[in-house]
Formats: structure tokens, C-alpha cells, sequence
């Protein structure tokens, strides 16, 4: 017999465009046999980008650490018979790298198989917190004690929405367009979206107007808005922020008691850019902040191993008690006992690179700056591309791993859904429509993630070029 069930109509309700109809068609005719440029996730290494060399051999020892004195003595050996290991083929792990995994395990103490503590290690707390310092070069030290280590960069999203949002009027305001995480996570936890428009056409820039704008409508509906979502450099559209627009984000929430939530995961991608991290803006005014890291993005793109942080600045208390976001926050993570151990290692690793001029040091910046050197090479390919599809706008520096142009020439009732839906049935080029972001009304986009091959982005561009310019001007 079937039961109908009651559920969490939160959940029923929650969207996440970017494993939503476009990629699961897109699954069904790569099982036909069609060939599908899978362009709409920033999942590096599903698109051929090579891990890094150091993370690897490190895990790899971590992971196996009775083969730490068994590689000792190997790479002893191949030095004294060097004409052996001449072109043989055999990797030898560097001895740095040996050393760099002894320390790590000596610290650890635990090795890898077990949990750690709740909030992360102490002594990767410390290397993020050593790493925040460096980055920012500001007189307000970063505490190891307001760092905590997560699964990822989206399970920290979820635990602070999780308590910030007491119900159903409390708001979080997001930028549109967004990462559907953002939406969804609201959504399931019962609370309000307070959706702000960045100005496109001056590069994704935030304004004080903007912000004002909606707050004061927000409040006007009986919404209690609690928290601002800035994402940096920007998720889907790539754009970062410049100083004036940052500045204006924290007078804005200084003015109204609100907290931040920085999602800076794309830190790295720069290709020519500034990052300004919203802690090194903050500096010392009274505001809670939220910033998160992640191996995930970057030049790291660990996905898969879901490691990540949040720091927590000026941590506020709760009302109507003595007990900080802190201790609230520890005990949610008590709860899930600890991240897991494989991606805290990563992360120490992100913020503890070898040893500069050191050979496996040598290899990582290498390896980094060819990784980061092809994103920029094939975020320009397709860029330039748009300039041959009539109506085909893209705005703002380059960052991240998306762009975000706009469509200006659909036909009359042709949605960018439309539009995508067709691309990836004529072309294999899968992407996720603006609409599944959030857009300024009456205006269609696109979110394409450059990670493909450059091989794959040379091949298909001639494709989506031949069916834009024919898709805009036929009958529908």
C-alpha cells in the first residue's frame, strides 16, 4: 500500500539550476552517444584539469603512512644510483614532500582515520589564521579560535543560515544573479529572500543606492533583514568587486547592525585582477563577518574532497542571552562530530604551500600558474567569441570560472531556458540559463563555466556561433 507522507515543503519548494533540466538532458544524450561540453558547473577536474602534484603525494602519504620510511629510503637510494632511475619512468617523491607529510602527521596525532576536534584541528587553524594575515596585511590579527574547518565552503553557507534564520520573516539579502545555493538554503530554512540587483552595465558594481533601495522596501513589508551574501570575485557572473563598491557594502551594513557572509572561493581566480577580502575592509569596525574558503575553486580544484573554512569576526551574542554565535556554532558541528579529514588536509595545504624555492615548490607554482594561465587563455576565446553573435553583451572583468553574457536578441517568447535547451540539442554545449540565477526582469542570460579543454572550447565555439545568429532569426 502507498502512504502519503507530510514533508518539509521548504524542501519540495528549494530550485538548484545547475544539476537542474538543462544538465539532466544533458546526461540523457551523452547515454545516446552524443558529445556534451559540460559547461555548467565549476567542477575542474570532471574537465581534465590535473590535480596539483604537491596535494596529492601528500595525501597519498597521509593517507598510507607506513610508506613514508619505505619512500625515505627509496629516494635515498635513487640519489646514490642515479643512472638507474634515468628514464625509468619510476616516480620518487621529493624530500620535502616526505617531510612536509612526517609534520603534518606529528601534529595530527590522530592520522587520518579518525575524527579530529569539532572545530578543526588547532594547528590548521593556525596556518589559516597565519595565511588570512599574510593575505590582508592589516593590524587585525585573524584568531585560530573563530576559525572553524567544514565540508566545503557550501556546508558553512548552511550551518549560518541555519542560525540566522528564526523564522519566517527573518531576510537575508542575496545578489541576483546568485548562486542557487544561496536561494535554496534560504528557502529550506524557512526564511525570506531580499534579492539586490548589482549594476550590469558598470561591471557588476554595487552602489549604496542599490542596497538602500531594497533594504527600505524589505523593511517596509514587515521583512527583518538580518544579513548581506556578497560573493567575490561573483558567482555566476564572474565580475569583482572594486574598492568603492566594497567600501559601500560595509558603511551600508554598519549603518543598519547587519552581518556579512563573504563568499571569497574564487580568491585566486583573478587573471589580472584585485581581490580586496571583505576582513581586510571590515578592519576594525564593530560588524559581524562571516568569510568562507574552500578547496573546491582556485587553482586547487579539490572538489571532491569537500574541504573549506569559515572565519568569524566581531562574533555577536544571542539575544536575550550570554552565549556568542561561537559556542552555537561549535555545537553544530559537535553534532557532525568534524569535517572530514582528507579535506582539512587540503586546506592546510592551501595555506601552507612548500617551501618557497624549495623543489616541490618549484613544481606547485608551476603547476598553479599553468592551471591559472589556461582559464584566462579560454575565458578569452569564448569572450571573444560573443562579438561574433549579434545581440551577445558580456560585462565586467573576468573572474572566477563563469561568464555571464547577456541575450539580447531573443526571439518574442523565447526564454533563455528556450535557448539553452536548443544549444545543448544542437551543439552538446551545456550551460545553465540566466534564469536559473536570477535576473534583472526583462532581461535573458546565460552562465557558461570555462573549464573545458581548450581543445573542446576551440571545437564547439564555431558551433555556438553558426547557432546563435541562425537561433535569433528564425520562426519560433
Amino acid at each position: 500500500m502507498t502512504h502519503n507522507i507530510p514533508v518539509n515543503q521548504n524542501l519540495v519548494d528549494m530550485e538548484y539550476a545547475v544539476r537542474g533540466p538543462i544538465p539532466h538532458r544533458a546526461m540523457d544524450l551523452q547515454k545516446e552517444g552524443h558529445t556534451i561540453y559540460a559547461c555548467n558547473i565549476g567542477n575542474p577536474q570532471a574537465l581534465k584539469q590535473k590535480p596539483i602534484s604537491f596535494y596529492r603525494q601528500v595525501v597519498a602519504l597521509l593517507e598510507a603512512s607506513d610508506n613514508i620510511q619505505r619512500e625515505r629510503n627509496l629516494t635515498k637510494f635513487a640519489k646514490n644510483n642515479s643512472d638507474v632511475f634515468e628514464g625509468s619512468g619510476i616516480n620518487i617523491i621529493p624530500t620535502g614532500i616526505i617531510n612536509y607529510s612526517e609534520e603534518f602527521l606529528h601534529n595530527c596525532l590522530t592520522g587520518m582515520g579518525a575524527y579530529t576536534e569539532s572545530q578543526g584541528p588547532r594547528f590548521i587553524r593556525e596556518a589559516i589564521s597565519q595565511f588570512i594575515d599574510l593575505r590582508d596585511k592589516n593590524d587585525i590579527a585573524s584568531d585560530p579560535e573563530s576559525i572553524f574547518l567544514t565540508d566545503g565552503a557550501s556546508d558553512a553557507v548552511r550551518r549560518i543560515l541555519e542560525l540566522l534564520i528564526t523564522g519566517p520573516h527573518d531576510g537575508i539579502m542575496i545578489p541576483i544573479p546568485q548562486y542557487p545555493l544561496y536561494s535554496a538554503t534560504v528557502k529550506r530554512c524557512g526564511g525570506v529572500q531580499v534579492g539586490y540587483y548589482p549594476d550590469e552595465e558598470k561591471d557588476w558594481a554595487l552602489t549604496p543606492d542599490i542596497l538602500e533601495e531594497v533594504y527600505q522596501n524589505a523593511t517596509t513589508q514587515g521583512v527583518n533583514v538580518k544579513c548581506i551574501v556578497i560573493i567575490n570575485p561573483g558567482n555566476p557572473t564572474g565580475a569583482i568587486l572594486d574598492k568603492q563598491s566594497i567600501d559601500g557594502v560595509v558603511n551600508f551594513v554598519e549603518k543598519y547592525d547587519l552581518s556579512i557572509i563573504a563568499d571569497e572561493v574564487y580568491q585566486e581566480n583573478l587573471y589580472g585582477g584585485s581581490f580586496i577580502s571583505m576582513a581586510s575592509a571590515v578592519g576594525s569596525r564593530d560588524i559581524s563577518l562571516f568569510s568562507l574558503h574552500s578547496i573546491s575553486k582556485g587553482f586547487t580544484g579539490e572538489c571532491g574532497h569537500r574541504g573549506g573554512y569559515m572565519e568569524i569576526r566581531n562574533i555577536p551574542i544571542m539575544k536575550d542571552s550570554n552565549v556568542n554565535l561561537s559556542e552555537l556554532l561549535l555545537k553544530q558541528a559537535s553534532v557532525s562530530l568534524c569535517s572530514n579529514t582528507v579535506g582539512q588536509a587540503i586546506v592546510y595545504m592551501m595555506v601552507k604551500p612548500p617551501k618557497t624555492g624549495s623543489k616541490p615548490y618549484n613544481t606547485y607554482a608551476e603547476e598553479k600558474n599553468v592551471i591559472l594561465r589556461e582559464l584566462e587563455t579560454k575565458a578569452a576565446l569564448i569572450k571573444e567569441s560573443f562579438k561574433q553573435m549579434e545581440g551577445m553583451e558580456c560585462f565586467g572583468r573576468t573572474g572566477a570560472m563563469y561568464l555571464f553574457p547577456r541575450i539580447n536578441s531573443l526571439p518574442k517568447d523565447i526564454t533563455d531556458f528556450d535557448y539553452c535547451m536548443r544549444l545543448l540539442e544542437e551543439t552538446g554545449i551545456c550551460t545553465v540559463n540566466g534564469g536559473g540565477f536570477g535576473q534583472q526582469p526583462g532581461t535573458s542570460h546565460l552562465r557558461i563555466a570555462f573549464l573545458p579543454p581548450v581543445q573542446s572550447i576551440t571545437r564547439f565555439l564555431p558551433d555556438w556561433i553558426r547557432f546563435h545568429n541562425r537561433f535569433i532569426k528564425s520562426p519560433h
